[in-house]
């Protein structure tokens, strides 16, 4: 059985709206809401017990795992902000295929 996944990306409409850094505040917002508190990282843990919130609550372990190691640069097996902003961008085909989106970053940095 193929299942078939309608995707719209709505990241190019907030970075509109909202600017460059809006969005990246919307971003960060977003990290803080999935991260352990106490080490300041979306963890397996963390990922897993706040999946509910966004409306995930059938994830199994592989595809957390999956998710985490999509975006682990270093290796640690955790998501700090950086690597949760640039996964986020990666999975945005409007930002990554987007020549606005570099004058997005340069307007943020």
């Amino acid at each position: 059985m193929e299942v078939v996944v309608d995707f719209e990306d709505y990241f190019p409409s907030m970075v509109e709206s909202m600017g460059a850094e809006g969005f990246i505040m919307e971003l960060c917002n977003g990290f803080r809401l999935l991260m352990d508190v106490e080490r300041g990282l979306i963890t397996f843990e963390s990922l897993k017990r706040n999946s509910v919130v966004l409306g995930l609550n059938d994830l199994r372990d592989d595809e957390i795992v999956g998710m985490l190691s999509e975006g682990d640069l270093d290796g640690d097996g955790a998501l700090n902000q950086v690597e949760f902003c640039i996964l986020m961008f990666r999975l945005s085909p409007g930002l990554m295929y987007n020549n606005a989106s570099k004058h997005w970053v340069d307007e943020y940095i």
